[in-house]
């Protein structure tokens, strides 16, 4: 398989029919030698075919074997399309080898004209063959066509009696492929044999020589019966009835819904959704809906054993690794403020219950015994860290709670507070100019249904608006995505396309009335002006390094171990890009603001120090904070001193990287195994500092995944019946724990997300939509006629791990120190 490196991509041009065409993208370049390649890229798994032509990519989505390997992520309804295009093709081959010759069904008429046609010879046959191959009919034997072209012209000659004899009995057969195509080298032998107007008016309504679009040269050819047998033993009908049946399915899964008013979230989202459809049709037909007691009865107590069993499998696992508590806020519809609370280990992430906190959320006191309570509940011994929102009584709170079990540590929400300095990026002026100038574009696009279809075509389906993590998050993935499309000469984003540099593309948006309007000539102007190309490059470099951080700390169970290095690469990154110091320390000053309750915490500092990967890579000596908060971590989370003494030793021996640490094979698995796994795999002769290294490496630094989970808490803390009580709680337990399952194993990228989505419309609405609501374009907002995204959009080269970003190299001192002070140029928040 050729790499991706130094290939472009291309547009495929609106002329090419093939059904196939609109789920792969097209990839040119030069090899080594200078030979033109082209590639063929499936959007579903991202897999490359060199060679083959459309039909290998066709049989790669159909998950035909035999010229590749099969697409795994391909949707059912799009393989069955590929499987009956290919049937249609395999179809038409049989049938051409079954046919006898053309007219050869009509001896009758070939021996009354016989003699007549020795004596008939059309004037030029070569002028015929090559207007047949004009009309692209080189695959018919040429024999053939001579001869079929004498029957006809001598039919010509004999009179339209005959003539039209000779077209009935040519229009009852059933053409082949190239017989089709042929119908345009008959209809000139018949201008040039004398045939009648009248007769040749019927033989072009025949063969359709009145419709020279795509659509009409096609003719008889794509209405053959099918009756060939794809991989699974179905025939051609058999899967035009198994597509309908499925359109059955899902109308039935449809009306059941929108009856019911179910957010469509859950059939994106939810593993068990295909589960519950597998599960109904192996049992088969006549299998009787669940009860409403039912459901509320046997079923929710059986749902709810399962969970707990698999809740108990968690808990055996918190002596070894350790667990954080997360605590995450929760506001209510009807004004409550919930306090719900999970705890987060390697195994996945366990939902305990939900508090009413109303009364005592604005209470520090309140709080820590509520704290404490929920700390005994789980087991002090098991938990390394309790995480909270940064808000001054939780940290109040999460001090005293500190000091009440000096085992633990309270951490803020690592994820909030990147957020924070993400939002006061957003704020400092010359940026928040460039992202109200890059909304103008987007609100275009997404206000008016032609522009957008127009965009989405010729970015292979993408979106110009990317959601982020959060809503500041989203300003900045944007204009990412903005900046590397720009950057990208093959790939036609909507700024390269209304420019006019995309090829059809730009075609197609001069001749569009949008482009014309003054919000289509402003955006013109403004996605031609490099200076905003420019500063939104800038702000990449700038930006993206924090976004890395944001995504890790959101998605790894295991941020901790990453999350110091990252921080450093992104200010070494705005000190790169800036130089000089007072460019570089108004954004060093953000950073420092939000991350000040951070820098503090020594799991961080041990993270960092016990990842090898990071370890072994500083120069010289470790810095005296970072190790400082390796001492503190010893002290308190391993009360035995005896054992503390043995971590100490150990410590000499992991810097010097003796014993088993300093194999060749342990060198090598520094950079190729996860840190914990390391420790686990080559940290034998360090036992002591192993076991301590494999708990504070496996904790996570959010309550982001919590934060995601929208379960409705209002019935638990609504009803007064202490019997109703307990099973909605329970309820409610099942709820929350099955989307946290589900959201460990759900791939997003699989299923973008439509920036047009009220799903995110707390995300992405200043991106998609104007400050006012306007309906005087009713005629452009037919949602019925919009494309939608792709099912998989596919970057630009292969994924990027935001780990593996993060090059070894930590040598700044002024950037682990951190700055002495915080500069008056911070924009604090109100």
């Amino acid at each position: 398989m050729s790499s991706l490196v130094g290939l472009e991509y291309v547009p495929i041009s609106p002329l090419k029919q093939d059904p196939a065409l609109k789920h792969c993208q097209i990839l040119v370049g030069d090899e080594q030698n200078g030979v033109k390649v082209e590639l063929k890229k499936c959007i579903y798994c991202g897999k490359t075919f060199k060679g083959g032509g459309i039909h290998r990519i066709k049989e790669h989505l159909a998950g035909r074997k035999g010229n590749g390997p099969t697409c795994d992520h391909v949707p059912e309804d799009v393989r069955l399309s590929m499987q009956q295009s290919l049937n249609d093709r395999s179809g038409r081959r049989k049938k051409q080898r079954g046919n006898p010759p053309l007219l050869s069904n009509y001896s009758e008429t070939n021996n009354a004209i016989s003699d007549q046609c020795k004596s008939i010879r059309v004037a030029d046959s070569n002028l015929l063959v090559n207007q047949e191959e004009e009309f692209g009919t080189v695959n018919m034997n040429i024999e053939r066509r001579k001869r079929d072209r004498d029957d006809i012209s001598c039919a010509g000659a004999l009179g339209t009696d005959k003539m039209n004899d000779s077209l009935e009995l040519r229009a009852n057969l059933t053409p082949s492929p190239w017989e089709t195509d042929n119908a345009y080298s008959d209809y000139t032998v018949c201008k040039l044999s004398g045939a009648s107007s009248s007769n040749l008016s019927v033989y072009e309504e025949d063969v359709g020589i009145n419709n020279t679009s795509a659509n009409g040269r096609k003719g008889p050819s794509a209405t053959l019966a099918i009756d060939t047998i794809d991989n699974d033993g179905n025939t051609g009908n058999d899967i035009e009835v198994k597509r309908e049946n499925y359109q059955k399915v899902h109308m039935a899964i449809g009306r059941f819904l929108f009856e019911i008013g179910a957010s469509l979230d859950a059939v994106k989202n939810s593993g068990f959704f295909q589960s519950m459809i597998d599960t109904i049709a192996s049992v088969g037909q006549g299998v009787p809906a669940s009860s409403y007691h039912d459901l509320r009865g046997w079923v929710l107590k059986k749902a709810v054993e399962e969970v707990k069993s698999d809740a108990d499998k968690h808990v055996a696992t918190w002596t070894k690794t350790g667990c954080s508590l997360l605590v995450n806020k929760w506001n209510s519809r009807n004004g409550r403020i919930l306090l719900n609370f999970s705890v987060c280990s390697p195994e996945g992430t366990v939902f305990l219950k939900s508090v009413d906190a109303s009364d005592i959320i604005y209470s520090s006191g309140d709080l820590h015994e509520l704290l404490k309570q929920v700390v005994e509940e789980v087991g002090v011994t098991h938990i390394l860290q309790v995480i909270t929102d940064s808000e001054e009584q939780y940290t109040v709170a999460g001090k005293r709670l500190m000091a009440t079990y000096p085992t633990l540590y309270w951490a803020p929400c690592a994820a909030h507070c990147i957020d924070l300095m993400l939002e006061d990026f957003g704020k400092l002026e010359w940026i928040s100019s460039v992202i109200d100038q890059a909304r103008s574009i987007t609100q275009y696009i997404y206000k008016h249904r032609m522009v957008l279809n127009m965009m989405r075509r010729y970015t292979f389906g993408n979106d110009t608006v990317k959601p982020g993590t959060t809503r500041f998050a989203t300003n900045f993935t944007t204009l990412k995505q903005m900046a590397d499309r720009k950057g990208s000469p093959g790939a036609q984003s909507a700024p390269q396309l209304l420019r006019g540099r995309g090829r059809v593309g730009a075609h197609e948006w001069i001749d569009c009335s949008y482009s014309k309007k003054l919000g289509g000539l402003a955006m013109l102007d403004l996605i031609s002006n490099q200076s905003f190309w420019s500063s939104c490059i800038l702000i990449n470099c700038l930006i993206d390094p924090l976004l890395q951080v944001l995504r890790i700390v959101c998605s790894k169970t295991d941020a901790i171990a990453y999350i110091y290095a990252g921080l450093y690469r992104a200010k070494e990154a705005i000190k790169r890009e800036l130089v000089k110091r007072e460019a570089y320390i108004v954004y060093w000053n953000i950073i420092d603001h939000s991350w000040e309750q951070q820098r503090q915490l020594p799991l961080h500092a041990a993270g960092f120090c016990l990842n090898p990967k990071f370890f072994y890579r500083v120069k010289g000596d470790m810095h005296n904070k970072i190790l400082s908060g390796m001492f503190d971590c010893i002290e308190s989370l391993v009360p035995d001193i005896n054992i503390q003494d043995k971590i100490i030793k150990e410590i000499n021996l992991y810097q010097n990287g003796v014993g088993d640490l300093g194999r060749k094979i342990a060198i090598r698995a520094r950079d190729t195994l996860l840190p914990v796994e390391w420790w686990s795999t080559c940290g034998g002769c360090c036992a002591n500092l192993a076991r301590l290294a494999i708990r504070i490496l496996n904790q996570s630094c959010s309550i982001f995944g919590c934060e995601q989970n929208y379960i409705p808490f209002e019935p638990v803390h609504g009803t007064r019946n202490c019997l109703e009580h307990q099973r909605l709680s329970d309820l409610t337990f099942v709820k929350y724990n099955l989307r946290l399952k589900q959201m460990a194993h759900h791939k997003k990228e699989e299923d973008p997300i439509d920036p047009i989505s009220f799903d995110v419309v707390d995300i992405v609405e200043d991106w998609v939509t104007e400050d006012e609501f306007w309906l005087e374009d009713y005629g452009s907002s037919d949602w019925r006629s919009l494309e939608p995204p792709s099912i998989n959009m596919m970057p630009i080269g292969p994924p990027i791990d935001e780990v593996e970003i993060i090059d070894p190299g930590f040598d700044d001192c002024q950037i682990i120190d951190g700055l002495t002070e915080i500069k008056e140029q911070v924009l604090f928040r109100e």
